[in-house]
């Protein structure tokens, strides 16, 4: 049988090799720690990075969006603060009978070449006429109703009488065209 002495010794290397392996353990675990809390942050910081990212070029959308809009429809008040002026100088036109052509010939050419240059005016920047005709359906997208009356001879919702016209600014409605509307009840 073997000395128990000599297996003493064993024991005292088993414990010395556990106590360095305990040592090299505990380094290789902090280690791992260590590592796991680098990825971790590094997991959060390329989301952040990606988040972002993705702000700025929805950032860039917005602004380019807001850009486009500016130059479509940054003239909006303007142009309805035209849109009198053409009235008024359709109306100028409309009531000139004949007597007063031949008197203010001339006038009347000058308001009616203006009138050509503000409706040129007008199409360059996507001001388009809403022009109504007597018949037509109302469309309550385009146009304002400022009367019904019943008329023989019409259907209810038909145009029976255009005051003024509306106006487009691109795709969108700068004033509704104002129109008398049929109320004739269906018989």
């Amino acid at each position: 049988m073997a000395d128990p002495k000599k297996d003493d010794f064993l024991d005292d290397i088993d414990e010395a090799t556990s106590e360095e392996f305990a040592g090299d353990m505990e380094e290789i675990d902090d280690e791992a720690a260590e590592l796991d809390a680098l990825r971790a942050e590094r997991d959060e910081l390329r989301d952040r990075f990606m988040r972002a990212l993705a702000d700025a070029e929805n950032a860039r959308k917005r602004a380019d969006k807001d850009r486009r809009e500016a130059e479509n429809y940054g003239g909006t008040r303007l142009a309805r603060d035209l849109l009198p002026v053409y009235d008024n100088m359709q109306r100028a036109l409309a009531t000139a009978n004949e007597e007063q052509k031949q008197i203010s010939g001339a006038l009347l050419e000058g308001v009616e070449l203006t009138l050509r240059e503000l409706t040129s005016v007008f199409k360059k920047h996507g001001i388009e006429p809403i022009a109504p005709e007597v018949g037509d359906r109302f469309n309550p997208q385009q146009h304002e109703a400022m009367f019904e009356a019943p008329v023989p001879g019409t259907k209810a919702g038909e145009i029976i009488q255009v005051s003024a016209l509306g106006f487009m600014l691109h795709d969108r409605l700068l004033r509704p065209a104002q129109v008398g509307v049929s109320s004739m009840p269906a018989s």
